[in-house]
């Protein structure tokens, strides 16, 4: 095929192919198979359809777009090259996957403007793209008038086998459906092949039966290679479909164009070779060398700058229209864009006295939840089914339901995985909105991926998690999590809280709101606990503080946190009565405390005082750094049991005259 013979169209697909293909030949690392392949779809997606700005990749009413299938993320790459945004330049694409680049090994959505979620691990963009979808229709509902449309695009999602192999994709699919999210269209790059070959050895179901049974708008494009008008015409009938979600099957060959690895494993996740390069160049008719963009070519893509600056011009003529007719609720929309807080908006959460009664962390988090609700009204979420379990139902509003997209309690289902991952796509819509959800604290590992994510996207997503221990009682090791808030604390930027009571739960919904880019996880007893006369919610955001303290330099430190830090303060009573200076240390968050200035941890802990005991009804690990040689920890090193809470923690140590005696061990 001579240059000279093909259209403006085959040579712009071929230039998302060869930017791809040399990146990755460069590296020696990547997935060219995929970009490759899904050239075609990317191109007509990105040319015909989708409303963006490439020099406002923050422009709000863009389309957005999820490369679900992220190791083929050299074609998330090229886009962003050739359509002209300043965040990938040729340069970048040079130094695809090498240190300090911006086109890193899978999409990042904190270090590439442009790319909305970060993804790799497969399925999580479809479920973040359900999200998106989510939080448009939420949007939607609740500020578009019948004159006005501010809130008003799509979620474009390119997956591939491995995402709808992934269990997570089924169950945020399959909500999807549930909620009839019309504006969500996903493209399926149907190819065959996974890293072990053909998908025939493990992957035989009909997908788009599948997706017909979730509630979903099913088409297929047999050719997914050339035929350009069939892609278009799929996504033209999607747009027309307002009540479900779109799947579109698209056909397509890996490695497109590659004489000799299309259609095979080895095109998924290797360089091409030299040699093979050379040959799909010869195939294609691509006589440039790597990284040559032909000038028509890149004016061609080059169009979407003016084309974006013309939507946004558009949409700001319709906002400042709407800022008029509807002030109150432009002012609304506005502040929720920047990011910025509602004044006072914690000014009714409670504060307790020890006379207020003892009640349980998940109830103080549902009267937290229902204290800054009203004010908050960026605040929504729901639980994986438990809602009367961990006590998450925001009272001043509705069901999120189909036909009923402006209220903010959403009912999950037994779907953690993909309630995290959604909620990820909520917060990433970057619209201002404050995603939380809720189930037991032990089902934290079915959507520890999810949890991950939220860390590393930098996405202030607050998990609601009950039942925070064996105290939880009759239900037995199963849902006892003892190694699960260890697991969790070493997650990099992640917030994990055991809040001691009533004030301490306060505190930790200031921390976990104020913190838009990292997200909080609370850790919550389902047993009553007395509110305790020294505990604030100020100094939550401190990580640990002095509960009780004595005269001097204490003797003994007791750290407790949870649930333990009431049996810390009635030991260190009786250990004060009989002549021991004690101080309780409240440690409700490990992070935040290593996140002070050394004097005031110095404060805390001093270093002369190396008689401690720690208290969590939970796994020691970690707590060596706090304790110390000369020090004890009282833990569960084991799996829970099946018997009445109370009895639980009585056999497992978590009493008052445990601690008073490792203590009086631990003194000498």
């Amino acid at each position: 095929m001579a240059v000279a013979t093909q259209s403006i169209e085959e040579l712009s697909i071929n230039a998302i192919r060869f930017l791809a293909i040399d990146a990755v030949q460069k590296a020696k690392s990547g997935h060219p198979g995929l970009p490759m392949g899904a050239a075609p779809m990317a191109y007509v997606l990105w040319n015909r359809f989708m409303r963006f700005n490439p020099k406002n990749p923050q422009w709000f009413n863009r389309d957005r777009f999820v490369l679900s299938a992220g190791h083929g993320c050299m074609l998330q790459y090229a886009m962003l090259y050739l359509t002209g945004y300043d965040s990938v330049n040729i340069e970048d694409l040079k130094q695809f996957r090498q240190w300090g680049s911006r086109t890193p090994g899978h999409p990042e959505n904190f270090e590439t403007a442009g790319v909305e979620v970060t993804t790799g691990p497969l399925g999580q963009g479809i479920c973040n793209g359900v999200g998106l979808a989510l939080a448009e229709a939420h949007l939607a509902a609740r500020f578009n008038k019948p004159d006005a449309k501010i809130v008003d695009h799509y979620t474009y999602v390119i997956l591939g086998d491995g995402c709808n192999m992934e269990g997570i994709s089924g169950e945020a699919c399959s909500l999807a459906g549930h909620w009839g999210l019309g504006k969500l269209i996903a493209l399926y790059d149907d190819n065959h092949i996974s890293i072990d070959g053909s998908t025939d050895v493990s992957f035989t179901e009909d997908v788009s039966k599948r997706f017909e049974a979730y509630g979903w708008h099913v088409l297929h494009v047999e050719n997914g290679n050339t035929d350009l008008d069939g892609i278009a015409k799929a996504i033209e009938d999607a747009k027309a479909v307002t009540d479900k979600p779109t799947m579109i099957k698209v056909t397509t060959t890996i490695g497109y164009g590659s004489p000799n690895k299309a259609d095979t494993a080895g095109v998924h996740g290797a360089a091409l070779g030299d040699d093979e390069v050379g040959l799909t160049r010869e195939n294609l008719g691509w006589n440039h060398a790597p990284f040559e963009v032909p000038d028509n070519v890149l004016s061609h893509f080059r169009k979407a700058v003016d084309n974006g600056a013309s939507f946004e011009a558009e949409w700001d003529k319709e906002l400042a229209q709407y800022r008029t007719k509807y002030p109150a609720e432009a002012a609304e929309f506005e502040r929720m864009l920047k990011g910025e807080l509602p004044e006072d908006w914690d000014a009714d959460l409670p504060t307790y006295t020890p006379d207020d009664k003892a009640l349980a962390t998940r109830k103080h988090s549902e009267i937290s939840l229902n204290a800054i609700a009203p004010k908050l009204p960026e605040l929504i979420g729901g639980s994986a089914d438990l809602t009367h379990s961990n006590l998450t139902e925001l009272h001043c509003s509705g069901e999120f339901q189909k036909g009923a997209y402006a209220n903010r309690n959403v009912h999950f289902g037994v779907r953690e995985h993909a309630m995290g991952a959604i909620c990820n796509g909520m917060l990433l819509h970057n619209s201002g909105l404050i995603p939380y959800c809720a189930t037991f604290l032990v089902f934290t590992d079915y959507m520890r991926g999810a949890i991950r994510l939220s860390a590393l996207s930098e996405a202030g997503v607050i998990y609601v998690m009950t039942h925070d221990s064996i105290a939880l009682g009759e239900d037995g090791p199963t849902h006892q999590p003892v190694e699960t808030v260890a697991a969790l604390r070493v997650i990099p930027n992640l917030l994990v809280m055991r809040p001691a009571d009533g004030n301490e739960t306060s505190g930790a919904y200031q921390v976990a709101v104020a913190n838009r880019k990292r997200p909080t996880l609370l850790s919550l007893t389902r047993q009553g606990l007395p509110n305790l006369a020294g505990s604030s919610p100020a100094n939550v955001a401190k990580g640990a503080y002095a509960v009780v303290d004595c005269d001097g330099t204490p003797d003994l430190i007791l750290i407790g946190t949870g649930s333990e830090v009431s049996l810390c303060v009635d030991a260190a009573k009786e250990l004060s009565a009989a002549g021991t200076k004690v101080r309780v240390v409240s440690m409700p968050c490990w992070r935040l405390f290593e996140e002070q200035s050394a004097e005031y941890k110095e404060s805390v802990l001093p270093a002369a005082v190396t008689k401690r005991v720690s208290v969590e009804a939970g796994s020691p690990f970690g707590w060596e750094k706090y304790v110390g040689s000369e020090g004890a920890i009282i833990g569960v090193a084991g799996w829970g049991a099946s018997a009445p809470g109370g009895t639980i923690m009585k056999e497992y140590g978590f009493t008052v005259e445990n601690v008073v005696a490792k203590a009086k061990a631990v003194l000498g």
